[in-house]
């Protein structure tokens, strides 16, 4: 799970980074953007947690049990969202599917075992996962370039889910916090990061 030293503190810096934005996220006044955000926030703060090089720190044997825990709960909450939510509930349930199932590979792996390249979890399942992410990362990004390069307005209205039209949107355009396309950046930037860690299993 832990990567090399050098791309694992890149992995921590990209996932804390994501995480600190979606922490600013909650500001929101749209309530839709507000739940997003804290699902993502733990998402983005728990990879951080889990891709710090082993050199450094190395997790209780109790402490996978625990992640499995509270992502067992985080993936009821997006299950419960993504009855009525936006699309992008589905892909968080996803998500932290793979945070369970990451750490309950880890728990399972032999002493010694937990920092080492391969040998952990399922090859069928950490395949499919490999599969899912990659394809979104790609997905994301083509989605992402006509956002970003079009006109001006253009990345605002393409957005989807929550943020738009809402507070300062109506007026001058969204805050920091209610911008669609960096929601999608972080998450783009979270799927990427799952794509790194699974691949060290």
């Amino acid at each position: 799970m832990h990567a090399p030293a050098s791309p694992g503190w890149l992995l921590v810096a990209l996932c804390a980074a994501t995480g600190a934005y979606c922490l600013l996220r909650m500001r929101s006044p749209d309530q839709e953007q507000r739940r997003s955000a804290g699902g993502e926030a733990l998402m983005g703060f728990g990879m951080a947690a889990m891709a710090v090089p082993a050199a450094v720190f190395t997790p209780p044997a109790w402490a996978w049990p625990v992640y499995a825990a509270v992502f067992g709960v985080a993936a009821l909450r997006a299950l419960w969202a993504a009855r009525t939510g936006p699309q992008h509930h589905l892909h968080h349930l996803v998500g932290t599917s793979a945070m369970i199932y990451m750490s309950l590979a880890m728990a399972a792996a032999p002493q010694g075992h937990h920092h080492a390249h391969g040998g952990s979890g399922v090859p069928l399942l950490t395949g499919a996962l490999l599969l899912y992410f990659a394809g979104y990362v790609l997905l994301s990004g083509a989605r992402l370039v006509p956002a970003v390069a079009g006109p001006q307005g253009t990345g605002i209205r393409t957005g989807t889910g929550a943020g738009t039209g809402h507070g300062s949107g109506a007026t001058g355009g969204p805050g920091w916090g209610d911008r669609p396309e960096l929601a999608r950046v972080c998450r783009l930037s979270m799927g990427m990061a799952m794509v790194a860690m699974l691949l060290t299993m």
